[in-house]
């Protein structure tokens, strides 16, 4: 009899745990999934990255950040090379949408490592 109890007992305990995951994970940076179709906001986003796809000399994980567009405040999340790539990447960003709607969410990780 106790081993029917076990599963059940599990069963319980991740349902009970379902919320707090949930929960934690809405108070991450937003993803590409929390973006709307609005015109604006994907206009925005279309904008910054043809800026970063046509600078050549960004690397590879520039050209691949994530850029989250709501309502007019740009999220950038990834990866970049250096401290200057980032800052590129900002400066592009900004000239698009304006400087008090940048969210910076990059990670400085050099190619060494």
């Amino acid at each position: 009899m106790a081993r029917n109890i076990l599963p059940f007992c599990s069963l319980i305990a991740a349902l009970s745990a379902g919320p707090s995951i949930v929960i934690a994970q809405t108070d991450q940076a937003p993803t590409a999934d929390n973006q709307k179709n609005n015109k604006a906001d994907v206009d925005t986003t279309a904008r910054i990255r043809k800026a970063l796809t046509h600078d050549k000399s960004l690397s590879t994980s520039a050209h691949n950040i994530k850029i989250v567009t709501q309502n007019g405040s740009v999220t950038l999340r990834g990866k970049v090379n250096s401290e200057d790539e980032r800052q590129r990447v900002l400066a592009k960003a900004r000239e698009v949408a304006g400087d008090a709607n940048i969210n910076d969410a990059l990670i400085v990780t050099p190619t060494n490592q």
